[in-house]
């Protein structure tokens, strides 16, 4: 119970320093999907609806339960979202709280949003259950997430396939938004 309410007090302290005003959109910018986003900026060659990354994961990935830095969150079939979502893991802050950058989620359709809050809040720590940053409440969103768990890269490709993605996400473009959606 501590270390939920620990983690809960840490996102919302975090999640409040990093409040940036919205950028505005124009015609020109990329509309992304967060399966798009997430397989260029992790460079995870997986396609496909991002609840079925998992099961596409098993025979060619480390899957597992605990958020590497570049590991890729796949969130479960749930309510509206009903494709799943995934997320890539841009920070670790604690056990049970972390940092994504993905695209296409919630108040941001079609934007990418970095270092957004997500938290842990299953009963046994395992991430089967998240918590989103929601900006227009400057607080975690309402709205608990099943999660499948992370999917990270393959030792020889991490460095090389992360660099790639970042690189082409600044050249290419994309906007980007501090703090997070539910």
């Amino acid at each position: 119970m501590m270390k939920r309410l620990t983690a809960a007090l840490v996102a919302a302290t975090l999640g409040l320093s990093i409040v940036a005003a919205p950028q505005t959109a124009r015609a020109d910018d990329p509309y992304w999907q967060c399966v798009t986003f997430a397989r260029m900026l992790s460079g995870i060659q997986i396609f496909g609806d991002a609840w079925t990354w998992w099961r596409q994961a098993v025979d060619k990935f480390r899957t597992g339960d605990a958020p590497e830095q570049g590991s890729v969150l796949v969130f479960q079939p749930s309510g509206r979202m009903s494709r799943g979502h995934v997320a890539v893991v841009s920070d670790i802050l604690t056990d049970r709280v972390i940092r994504v950058t993905h695209a296409n989620w919630g108040g941001s359709r079609g934007k990418v949003e970095e270092n957004v809050t997500v938290v842990d809040v299953s009963g046994s720590g395992d991430w089967s259950q998240v918590k989103v940053w929601y900006s227009p409440i400057r607080d975690l969103g309402t709205s608990v997430y099943p999660t499948y768990g992370f999917v990270y890269k393959n030792a020889a490709e991490a460095g090389q396939q992360v660099g790639e993605g970042a690189l082409r996400l600044a050249q290419g473009g994309g906007s980007a938004v501090a703090g997070g959606a539910r």
